[in-house]
């Protein structure tokens, strides 16, 4: 769980505010300011009530018919601006790409840690959303085993490709561009798409053109036209939903995997908050969507 701050009380992500938060790990500041104090543009440090924490060794044991398994890994928060009243959506596409290359730069170092498997950068915008401080941030956690939800994208995709010989994302992309009604902008690098048959209202994947499928090995040109794209998402669902909260999540191969022989393709997912998931959703693994994809793009376009 994060520090919260009361509301128009202290903040800790403020600058001069920056004793209250762990050392940072890494920063953009204006040259000669020293770490951990004033003078810079973004801030990465560990989180001070960690979910995982990288002391310790990774220990698999029983109890019972239960697996257990050691909290061990890595939990950052990258506070994107020292400025409180801006959102992500305020900042420059150049700054943002700052951002995407703190976290490229993050989970490269996590992956030289063995007791790593995967990363999971997201960002919680909005209380609704899970944000318990206001000031504009992000989270990485690097976790010791592979996420369920990433195992079964990895496993699907597998399929497919096993199938079909072709990258589930790649054919995606080409079956949007040629139908381009679910299309939200679309970039030279880029392609902002509302999924098919999506679970949530304005849901919206970011998926590179070129298929890459480990984020941390995308080039500078590849984040410089995600933050372009990224950007104008955020400008035209707040210019419809009036600046709505939402989670938006990167999607990466893991680090224990070898090569992946072509089938996965990274992306991000931007998720506002419109409908609410409730009995029916969680008892049913379905979804009741009252914006169907193509009208949520339609919007989007021409907002």
């Amino acid at each position: 769980m994060e520090q919260q701050a009361a509301p128009g009380g202290f903040c800790p992500f403020c600058e001069e505010n920056e004793s209250s938060t762990p050392d940072e790990v890494y920063a953009l500041r204006d040259d000669g300011s020293p770490p951990n104090g004033p003078g810079w543009r973004l801030r990465v440090v560990p989180n001070k009530f960690p979910a995982l924490t990288g002391e310790g060794e990774l220990i698999v044991s029983k109890e019972g018919m239960y697996d257990r398994m050691s909290g061990i890994g890595f939990h950052e928060v990258l506070i994107e601006t020292p400025r409180h009243d801006l959102a992500l959506a305020d900042l420059s596409s150049m700054r943002i790409a700052d951002l995407f290359r703190a976290v490229r730069l993050r989970f490269c170092e996590f992956k030289k840690d063995k007791r790593v498997k995967c990363a999971q950068f997201f960002k919680n915008h909005g209380y609704t959303a899970g944000a318990s401080i206001e000031h504009s941030h992000s989270q990485i956690i690097a976790m010791p085993q592979v996420s369920k939800l990433l195992e079964e994208e990895l496993a699907g995709a597998k399929e497919y490709f096993k199938r079909e010989n072709r990258c589930v994302y790649c054919d995606m992309i080409d079956e949007e561009t040629s139908a381009k009604v679910r299309v939200v902008v679309e970039t030279e690098r880029f392609i902002a798409l509302a999924p098919y048959a999506s679970r949530f209202a304005y849901e919206t994947l970011l998926l590179p053109k070129k298929h890459n499928h480990r984020f941390e090995d995308t080039g500078d040109n590849t984040i410089d036209a995600l933050s372009v794209i990224l950007k104008q998402l955020l400008q035209k669902t707040n210019s419809i939903l009036n600046n709505p909260t939402y989670n938006l999540i990167l999607h990466t191969f893991s680090f224990e995997q070898g090569a992946d022989d072509g089938y996965y393709h990274w992306h991000v997912e931007f998720l506002p908050m419109v409908n609410r998931v409730a009995g029916f959703e969680w008892g049913s693994g379905l979804f009741i969507n009252p914006v169907p994809p193509e009208d949520a793009a339609k919007r989007l376009r021409e907002a």
